[in-house]
């Protein structure tokens, strides 16, 4: 597996030194910062949410269930949206880049834990009903953040509109540093976690014979799981499509090539596999995107087509088994 890691991360390199060069027109002392800094917000995010996936999908002992298609997305839209209509658009782009940060990341986290665990409870091991309940709270989510957008002026509907959907043309530096360092922490613990996540994919009795508690261990991975996504999404904004259309599947797609290029039940192995995909998709997608497509087409619409199709491949092959 060591050899495969390898590959991916040479890959991932050469997708990175093409990215800063290919296309490069103008003053390189412009175009280096200005690139390398979109570089570190796509490796980065493309990091996080493919790490926060692999650990969800284990704490739920399901492959084709991803943080966004819980409604994490939608979360973010709403309390954008809240922000927006409680101080008005004037109040909002007054606020500094780093407290927007730290409030962002502080009430995504606090509110997808909530949801998560709730939902897990809710549906008290059963995934179907787990899938159902999520899709369900997530509409009723974006049915509440439109009734918001609503009794909002338009000026202040433009904003939230613009705001919902992921950017990586423009990276505020101060933003990157922050979550660079909350991703970082987030990840540092999730490597730690990593053999008693072997264990608790096990399953729950098996789990407990082996003297690993299932539930605290669910409530600790859970926390990681918001900080990542959270601090993804507060950097760049949500990868669906404004928080509004189909969940983004880029966790998704990221997991399945995981175990198709990694077949392992190791997080040891799995985490720095997903998370090297993860960063090649974003690094790569883009740069097809920008230097060939001309931004004709956004990367959220390419990621939620292919996820889409997998989506439906994983399901029917769950399905047939």
């Amino acid at each position: 597996m060591s050899g495969r890691l390898a590959i991916l991360a040479a890959v991932l390199v050469l997708s990175a030194l093409a990215y800063m060069v290919l296309k490069a027109q103008g003053p390189w002392s412009f175009l280096l910062p200005y690139r390398a800094t979109k570089l570190a917000a796509l490796i980065l995010v493309g990091v996080a949410l493919s790490v926060a996936t692999v650990m969800f999908q284990t704490v739920t002992a399901n492959r084709i269930l991803t943080p966004s298609l819980m409604g994490f997305d939608a979360l973010y839209v709403l309390v954008l949206t809240l922000l927006v209509h409680s101080l008005g658009a004037s109040g909002y782009a007054q606020i500094g880049a780093a407290w927007l940060f730290a409030g962002n990341l502080a009430a995504m986290s606090v509110l997808g834990l909530v949801l998560f665990a709730g939902l897990m409870r809710l549906a008290g091991g059963d995934m179907v009903r787990l899938v159902l309940c999520g899709i369900v709270l997530g509409l009723l989510i974006r049915a509440l953040t439109e009734f918001l957008q609503r009794m909002i002026d338009p000026s202040e509907f433009q904003m939230v509109q613009s705001l919902s959907f992921a950017r990586f043309t423009q990276i505020d530096g101060t933003l990157l540093a922050l979550s660079f360092v909350a991703i970082a922490v987030a990840l540092v613990l999730a490597w730690r976690l990593r053999h008693r996540m072997d264990v608790l994919a096990l399953g729950d009795a098996a789990a407990t014979g082996l003297g690993e508690p299932p539930a605290r261990l669910q409530r600790q991975a859970l926390i990681l799981i918001c900080v990542l996504v959270a601090a993804a999404t507060a950097l760049v904004g949500p990868l669906a499509s404004g928080g509004f259309g189909p969940s983004s599947f880029f966790g998704l797609i990221v997991t399945a090539f995981a175990h198709i290029v990694t077949p392992s039940h190791r997080h040891a192995v799995l985490i720095p596999s997903a998370a090297l995909i993860g960063a090649v998709i974003l690094v790569g997608g883009q740069l097809v995107m920008e230097r060939l497509l001309g931004f004709q087409t956004p990367l959220t619409v390419v990621i939620e087509l292919i996820g889409g199709a997998v989506f439906l491949i994983l399901l029917i092959k769950r399905r047939a088994a």
